[in-house]
């Protein structure tokens, strides 16, 4: 059996501006591997975050398509491709988008409700992650009573409580300072290799792609190792 948990092939994608189409995306091919971790970089502009909405499904391609765990979402309804990435896959962004009115444990426990999880072991799952992440004396905090790096460490907690095959992380520390960014990192890092969870990483920032097993860089709508 195959141990790839994400693919892409011959994936395009177009922008149309007026009577000009931009090509963002051109044929673009990618592997993913469990337990892999991949850094993206590239100039501002150049398509890395759009690359990451196609790879999660959370947008369409102009041409060419993603498999996640073997399964083509082009061929996939709304519902079904919602299940597959609620399934398999983990987002984190620059900003947290934690629900505000809800304190952490509900924020990460969320998506295990929402896939129908019990209550009881959601709660416990979604303590045990935010005790990793060292949030434990945080539970019962709001997003707007935590600092910047806890936000964003409990928005990593949500993204692994599922323990996706893949982690798709578009610049996750973007917003913090660098001590603080760097601790951050790591600390998914550590998360990721316990769970054997892919990671495929949008990034500016050369320290963190140098973390990564594998570098690819965006140039002119291709992808080169």
């Amino acid at each position: 059996m195959s141990n790839i948990v994400l693919a892409a092939t011959g994936l395009t994608k177009t922008f149309d501006q007026g009577p000009n189409h931009v090509h963002v995306l051109d044929a673009v091919d990618m592997r993913v591997h469990a337990g892999d971790s991949v850094a993206v970089v590239g100039p501002s502009g150049a398509g890395k975050s759009t690359l990451l909405h196609l790879l999660g499904g959370l947008d369409r391609p102009t041409a060419g398509g993603v498999e996640i765990m073997g399964q083509p979402l082009s061929r996939l309804g709304n519902k079904a491709r919602g299940d597959l990435r609620g399934r398999y896959m983990g987002f984190v962004y620059q900003f947290h988008h934690l629900l505000p009115e809800f304190d952490a444990l509900e924020n990460v426990a969320m998506p295990l409700l929402i896939g129908g999880v019990k209550v009881a072991e959601a709660r416990s799952r979604a303590t045990a992650l935010l005790a990793e992440v060292g949030l434990d004396h945080r539970l019962h905090h709001k997003p707007s009573e935590l600092s910047g790096g806890e936000r964003q460490r409990a928005a990593i907690a949500r993204a692994l409580v599922n323990r996706p095959a893949c982690l798709l992380a578009d610049e996750p520390t973007g917003n913090l300072d660098q001590k603080t960014a760097a601790n951050v990192f790591d600390m998914m890092l550590d998360i990721r290799r316990e769970l054997n969870t892919a990671l495929v990483l949008v990034t500016h920032d050369m320290g963190l792609a140098a973390k990564m097993k594998r570098r690819l860089e965006l140039v002119d709508g291709k992808l080169i190792e």
